[in-house]
């Protein structure tokens, strides 16, 4: 089968539990309307499947380990509402539709994002009904760091802070984007692997492999908004040049890029070598698909 439909098989069962996750919770209707919008526009679900896949891999059952993985969709939701808002990148398009803050308002966009970041917790928490306490907090403590100011926020930071600075360097871009990016990606492999119990050396393989996959991802995503289309992308294609950001294209051009990005899928792939199976077959043809994505 192919990964593309293997990633959508996944991604299926992340879906359904993300559709009823937010009912009966004494939600305001309008706060309620404005995170569904956002939570449930689609898209890869890239971070919960990683979450699950590796939950798995490891020995953990994936439906255990569900309201974990679910709670990366709620925090990368969360984090591209605000991205998207007019302080921010000022984007007006999200997975093809208008981005939050154009539907619901500025204010209500704002309060979606921090209600989804917050509920995030809770389905962390809800966890530890069906896992080990212990290998919950552990988890816990991960994603917050990943999300937090010295992960996910702090790249959000330096992307505002480089935006139409002359002079970024490769190495300043790397540092950025793996905050602002492959921070939740890597935490996501990595929070699978803790929800399993795995072993200190088999969890650093799962680092290494989130940590590769995140700066592949992020390489072609850059490379997409130079030869891309709106319509597959479902944003508009040229914004980052247009706002003035140095990405890997500007600097080291698009075929560099994408040997850039090739080079870490295949790291990615060496760190999955002690592994067997159906999880660990789909991993590593993952990350040739987000390579070849831009074919």
């Amino acid at each position: 089968m192919p990964v593309k439909q293997r990633l959508k098989n996944y991604a299926d069962g992340v879906e359904a539990f993300l559709r009823g996750s937010l009912k009966g919770k004494g939600i305001p209707a309008g706060l309620l309307e404005s995170m569904e919008y956002s939570l449930l526009a689609g898209g890869k679900r890239l971070r919960p499947v990683l979450c699950l896949c590796f939950a798995r891999m490891l020995g953990a059952p994936a439906q255990a380990a569900m309201p974990f993985a679910a709670s990366f969709e709620y925090i990368h939701t969360y984090s591209l509402v605000h991205d998207d808002l007019p302080a921010m990148d000022d984007d007006d398009l999200r997975r093809g539709r208008p981005s939050n803050h154009k539907v619901f308002g500025e204010a209500m966009a704002i309060l979606a994002g921090d209600a989804l970041l917050t509920e995030a917790f809770g389905l962390m928490a809800r966890t530890s009904e069906f896992l080990p306490a212990d290998r919950v907090s552990r988890a816990i403590a991960t994603l917050a760091r990943a999300a937090g100011a010295a992960g996910m926020v702090g790249g959000q930071a330096l992307d505002m802070a480089y935006t139409a600075k002359a002079g970024v360097s490769l190495e300043e871009l790397r540092e950025m984007q793996a905050l602002k990016t492959g921070a939740l990606i890597t935490a996501a492999c990595v929070c699978g692997a803790e929800l399993a119990g795995a072993s200190d050396d088999l969890v650093a393989r799962a680092k290494s492999y989130g940590q590769s996959v995140g700066a592949a991802f992020q390489i072609v995503d850059d490379v997409l908004d130079v030869v891309g289309d709106e319509k597959t992308l479902g944003k508009p294609v040229g914004s980052d040049e247009e706002q003035g950001k140095t990405t890997y294209p500007s600097l080291i051009g698009v075929d560099h890029s994408m040997d850039l990005a090739r080079r870490h899928a295949a790291q990615a792939v060496d760190s999955l070598s002690p592994f067997e199976g159906e999880e660990a077959a789909f991993l590593r043809d993952l990350a040739q698909y987000i390579v070849d994505r831009v074919s």
